[in-house]
């Protein structure tokens, strides 16, 4: 078989890291150039007999030297010990600035340079073709040949969640750099295209997860407002389907069909702007989310969605602030055994504390009236009610709980697993337990004024959160024993 393939600038070492990221789209281009106009000229000439087309993904390698320890309080940036690490990287345009602001710390902090070259990963055509407008994939048979036989697929073997979840074991000595695989990003980002119709170029730094329709319209409300005020920061908003619009009074155009998790973005020029996912109920698809924007490297993500209140002295419209969190929903226990910890992270809890007093204009012990800080439980079972009670409730009771949600637990979970801030203020809408079941015409004047306020302090939150240094939103309790260097 003859294995043709584009040639590519020898690796070579940076101090400059504008000028690493400049190296890393070059390659990148190359490659995918190359994989694209082959392509299309095997899919309209056809194949080559014995001929196979490959490119791979760009690299970056760093060797550290010395034990010289960095800076304690630091929580990424660096490497913990001497050795050689690299990563895989793919749509480095998408991820210029994190990948520029991540490879400046790890040259200031150790005073050696990085090496950029093509690494030994190949690129499957599937994510070489994903954002090109003039090329599908067909289906396997649809082609009259084994695409497999032309060009390289989809490799589960580097599309894992290996060096998240601290089982990956390292070939050759070589550590990684880096979260996530070049094919691993690759994947939820076609995932996520796939999942909320918006291109992940859209999304912003600051997610919002709710599980009620009623958060999109105020969104979007607030949006416009914000859109209409020149001094707010904001240029623009997008909607399913990748509408976007510019001025307030703009009209957006309806989707056909709405995905499975409808998604909008309010949208600033440094990517410092917030996106809401509207995720619906249960942890799978809460997982789901999740497991997809990780790979974005959000700044922070937060749960602002419905809940059982567990408590006879709660109220409909009641906010519950979750400082810890019951796990019964199953769909991380391979991932994040039930038995690690999930913290409240100080960060979150304090910015979005202080988001309520001041949208609700209560302060300290007032604040109690209407917001209640807890443990709450995240269950993967709806319609609990209708079983034996007696098992669910004394479990509930000894956990303390005050809550009780089908999501919050599962975001809390994957955010601690991929290093991502997390929290959740939820508010209650039905109380089973005291019978004050969700049916129409149980909600209260003063329920619905809450729900109107609650977006209003998880976009608060995640304002105030905007002003904080990255060094101290990213807390170390987030970082495990043998770190990456990239966050």
């Amino acid at each position: 078989m003859t294995i043709k393939t584009p040639k590519a600038p020898a690796a070579e070492q940076f101090t400059d890291a504008d000028a690493a990221v400049a190296r890393l789209i070059e390659l990148y281009e190359l490659a995918t150039d190359f994989l694209s106009t082959a392509f299309k000229d095997v899919i309209q000439n056809g194949p080559q007999d014995g001929v196979h087309y490959r490119a791979f993904y760009p690299e970056i390698r760093f060797t550290n030297p010395s034990y010289t320890r960095v800076d304690s309080r630091l929580s990424f940036g660096h490497v913990s010990a001497p050795g050689t690490y690299a990563s895989t990287i793919t749509r480095p345009d998408l991820f210029r600035h994190y990948l520029a602001q991540q490879i400046t710390l790890l040259i200031r902090n150790h005073g050696q340079p990085v090496e950029i070259g093509a690494s030994n990963t190949p690129i499957p055509i599937h994510f070489a073709v994903a954002n090109r407008s003039d090329v599908t994939v067909p289906q396997e048979g649809a082609a009259g040949f084994v695409l497999r036989d032309i060009f390289d697929v989809p490799d589960l073997a580097t599309t894992n969640d290996d060096i998240v979840n601290g089982t990956y074991q390292p070939e050759d000595d070589i550590g990684p750099l880096a979260l996530f695989t070049a094919q691993r990003v690759d994947y939820s980002l076609a995932r996520l295209s796939h999942y909320t119709a918006t291109d992940p170029e859209h999304f912003q730094n600051h997610v919002l997860f709710t599980n009620y329709q009623f958060y999109v319209t105020e969104f979007e409300s607030y949006a416009r407002e914000m859109l209409a005020d020149p001094s707010s920061g904001y240029c623009s908003f997008v909607s399913t389907g990748n509408h976007e619009i510019f001025d307030a009074d703009a009209d957006i155009a309806p989707t056909a069909k709405l995905p499975q998790m409808p998604t909008y973005h309010l949208k600033r020029a440094d990517g410092n702007g917030i996106t809401l996912v509207n995720i619906g109920v249960g942890p799978s698809n809460a997982k789901t989310a999740t497991d997809h924007i990780a790979v974005l490297r959000p700044h922070a993500w937060m749960m602002v969605g419905h809940c059982a209140g567990l408590r006879n002295t709660q109220s409909l419209g009641d906010f519950v602030l979750a400082h810890a969190y019951l796990r019964e929903d199953h769909v991380l226990d391979d991932d994040l055994p039930v038995w690690t910890p999930i913290p409240a992270l100080a960060e979150i809890q304090v910015a979005l504390e202080q988001a309520v007093a001041d949208v609700t204009a209560l302060e300290g012990y007032d604040l109690k009236r209407i917001m209640r800080t807890g443990t709450v439980a995240t269950i993967d079972n709806r319609n609990w009610e209708l079983r034996d009670q007696s098992g669910p409730v004394q479990r509930l009771s000894q956990s303390r709980a005050i809550a009780l949600d089908m999501e919050s637990a599962t975001i809390a979970a994957n955010g601690y697993r991929f290093r991502v801030p997390y929290g959740t203020l939820l508010c209650v809408s039905d109380k089973p337990l005291h019978g004050e079941l969700k049916l129409p015409g149980m909600a209260s004047d003063f329920y619905r004024t809450q729900v109107s306020r609650h977006l209003q302090i998880g976009i608060k939150a995640m304002e105030d959160l905007r002003s904080m240094p990255l060094e101290r939103l990213h807390s170390r309790k987030l970082r495990s024993f043998d770190e990456t260097a990239f966050l």
